[in-house]
Order: structure tokens, then sequence, then C-alpha cells
């Protein structure tokens, strides 16, 4: 009977040694589950801000506004778009069909350039009447990125700040890349984040090829090319940004001015 009274005693601990067992295995995979998760949701979170920053550099300077939206829900405030233009906005029938050439001088440097009016007819008839009246004659050329896929030179901003005229605003989005590539020599419209109209005076050329994601309102309208001169602006891309908070984002070392930009 003593035998017997061992054994059982014997056999209830290695039971009891088993559970335990199990039991820390079934909490340790938990927490490996709960920490993948966590993991997994700050990687997201930071990919996430960051395209929202990113898109930000066809507008203007993320605010504040912009910043906690991104942590918060990871997306940038969405503008109200206006279904149609004013007055002040030049018909696209006044370009469309047509393709205009000529030459945006930056810092006394020439690029060729050309419009296409036969695919972004609004946008064409907006910058050609803008480059008219002499508009962006000693306008900044405000922004620069340098990231590994993601380089572009921004001007047009009225006060060389980023800044949009919010009484100059226009749709929609014409020719807008499928795949959200952008080629090296592209002229495109810089707008506001999720606003199809929220086109302005705003304009980037992309100086090597660039991959920028596509928000709620699509892609970025290309209006045209540049034909010649792009060595220009990737000298200045290569001189590099001005220190800040982002080391691929911010303002050009050397301040880059826009001469004159004529098409015809």
């Amino acid at each position: 009977m003593a035998t017997r009274s061992r054994d059982d005693r014997e056999a209830k601990r290695r039971i009891r040694q088993m559970e335990a067992k199990r039991k820390l295995r079934e909490e340790q995979i938990a927490r490996r589950r709960r920490d993948n998760v966590v993991a997994g949701a700050i990687g997201a979170a930071a990919v996430a801000i960051a395209v929202v920053l990113q898109l930000t550099v066809f507008a203007s300077n993320p605010t504040e506004a912009e910043y906690a939206a991104a942590e918060a829900g990871l997306s940038s405030p969405s503008a109200s778009p206006s279904p149609t233009n004013g007055p002040n906005i030049p018909k696209p029938d006044t370009a469309a069909g047509k393709t205009f050439t000529g030459t945006l001088s930056l810092n006394g440097s020439p690029l060729g350039v050309e419009l296409d009016g036969t695919a972004a007819p609004q946008a064409a008839a907006v910058f050609k009447s803008l480059s008219d009246s002499g508009f962006y004659n000693g306008i900044k050329c405000h922004r620069l990125t340098t990231g590994e896929s993601f380089g572009v030179l921004q001007c047009g901003s009225k006060n060389g700040n980023g800044s949009g005229d919010p009484n100059y605003t226009w749709g929609p989005l014409e020719n807008t890349p499928a795949n959200n590539s952008y080629p090296a020599g592209t002229i495109a419209v810089a707008r506001s984040g999720d606003n199809a109209y929220g086109n302005g005076t705003q304009f980037f050329v992309v100086y090597k090829d660039t991959v920028i994601p596509a928000d709620s309102a699509g892609g970025y309208t290309i209006v045209g090319k540049v034909t010649s001169g792009l060595d220009v602006v990737q000298k200045i891309a290569a001189a590099g940004i001005t220190p800040g908070s982002s080391p691929t984002d911010g303002s050009p070392v050397a301040p880059v001015t826009i001469d004159s930009f004529s098409l015809k």
C-alpha cells in the first residue's frame, strides 16, 4: 500500500509538472503573438505617417493638425473639394489638343519644357495663363526632396513658403499615373491632400524616377515634361537641403528662384 501511495503521488506530481509546462508554453505563445501585433502596429503606423507626411510635400509643410491626424488616424485631414472652378480659372478648351513649349529658367539656367494640352487640358490652360501673366517671375522653389525613390523640386508658392492661394484652386485631376510612378523629367501639379479640386499654382519637377502613393482623391496631374536641362535640377538636388527635421525633405541649400517661365 505504501508503494502504491508513493506511485500515486509521483504520478500526480508529474501531471502537475506537465500542466505547468503546458501553461507556460501557452503564455509564451500568447506573449509572442501580442508582441508581434504591437510591433506590426507600430511598423504600420510609422509607414503610414511617413506616407502622409510625404504627400504633404505637394501642398505645404505639414501643419500640426496634419501631423496629429497622421499619428491618430493615419490619414491627413480631408479638404472639402469644390465641384466646379471659379471664374478666375481659365477654361480647359483654351489648351485642349494643343502642345505648349517653352523655357523655365532657374537661377539663370534654362530648362526646356513641354505641356500636354491633350492629356491635361485644364492643367495646361492654367499654367499657360499663369506663365503668360508673369506670375512665376521671381517666385522661389521652396522645397526639395532627396529620398531614394522620391526626388522632386517644388515651385510656385506665391509667398515662397509652400502656402497655397485659397482663391486660386481648381480641378479635376487629369493624366494621373495608374502605377503611382513619375519618371524623371515629369512636370506635375501640386495640390492639397485628398482633394481632386485642390490644385493651385504650385508644380513639381521630378528629377529622378519617383513613386508617389495616391491618396483618397487619386494621384497627381502630369501636365508635361522637361525636354532639356534636367541636369540643372539634378545639380540643385546634389547640393542638398537645409538641415532640418527631415534629412531628405526641406528647402534647397542654395535658394532657387524662377527667373522666368515662358510658353508658346
